[in-house]
């Protein structure tokens, strides 16, 4: 898959494609229809497809202070994006002068101009230029006007609600994983480097990787949860904790995975944290004995559940 940043980046000699708009924050199972919609339709029309999707947060320009959780980092994002057949991922930086341009102005200059786009697929709830004015109505007379077709995808449901990248965070900030993963279509995934911390867990008997996700990462509400390591290719069983550690009276929150029957050094490693089951809430023990009975029975039910 083609990437580049920004509508100066368009390859030199860019013809016609398909294109589909959004932060496709999550690549949810919604995100996933619409992106597939638009790969399969430049399969039809012997067209490159393209992903255009916007960094930073469009929110946090337009309302500084409001940047939501981020559910896929921009790697992984475009990972996912890869897998859907897409051919190009164009990501435009979301500058406050780039906020302001008007819906028409929007689509001449991304879409026209550098582009060349023949077709647009986007979901039905679409909105696009200067605050947020333009639709899938105007999308579609406008490119009658440029000379291209624009379509709203349904939007798709899931626990009797509409799959958005909100619904999902607020699953996520819930705890509630498994509801975050049948919403994503696989488990959600944190990624960082792994950091030194305190070592207490490797005296417990249970040595973690102290994982330190970006700014902005939307970790899981504090407790234990069953899931996997991922180092490369390789998916590795682990129980994982996101907390301050009350037993110990910590003010930090981290997220520490226990990686099942391995026993490697990871400071310094980039991985990914895959949050499969909720076990249990963050909880205070009255002695470290008591913690590391918990701990095992931690261990042994993830086990149970991943194998």
């Amino acid at each position: 898959m083609l990437r580049w940043r920004g509508v100066d980046g368009t390859p030199t000699g860019w013809g016609r494609c398909v294109v589909t708009i959004g932060m496709y924050d999550g690549v949810h199972r919604g995100h996933q229809q619409i992106i597939a919609a638009a790969a399969a339709r430049g399969g039809e029309l012997g067209l490159p497809s393209v992903v255009v999707t916007f960094d930073p947060h469009p929110s946090e320009v337009v309302r500084p202070g409001s940047h939501p959780s981020i559910l896929t980092a921009p790697g992984r994002k475009a990972e996912l994006v890869d897998q859907l057949g897409i051919d190009a991922l164009c990501v435009l930086p979301f500058t406050p002068e780039f906020s302001r341009l008007p819906p028409d102005e929007f689509v001449h200059t991304v879409l026209v101009q550098r582009l060349h786009t023949a077709a647009v697929i986007v979901g039905a709830n679409f909105r696009f230029g200067h605050t947020a004015a333009g639709d899938v109505a105007q999308l579609a007379a406008l490119g009658r006007r440029f000379g291209f077709t624009a379509e709203g995808v349904p939007l798709v449901g899931a626990d009797d609600v509409e799959l958005s990248s909100t619904y999902v965070r607020a699953c996520v900030a819930a705890g509630d994983v498994d509801r975050a993963a049948r919403a994503l279509g696989r488990a959600h995934r944190i990624e960082g480097v792994v950091v030194r911390g305190d070592r207490r867990g490797r005296e417990l008997g249970y040595p973690t990787a102290n994982v330190e996700p970006p700014a902005y990462t939307a970790i899981p509400a504090d407790g234990v949860y069953a899931g996997r390591l991922v180092r490369g290719g390789n998916l590795l069983t682990a129980a994982i904790s996101v907390g301050t550690n009350p037993t110990f009276s910590g003010a930090e929150r981290r997220v520490e995975a226990f990686v099942l029957d391995f026993d490697e050094d990871l400071y310094g490693e980039h991985v990914g944290v895959d949050f499969v089951h909720r076990l249990r809430p963050m909880l205070r023990f009255d002695s470290v004995d008591e913690l590391t009975q918990e701990m095992a029975r931690d261990v042994e039910r993830t086990r149970e559940l991943l194998g």
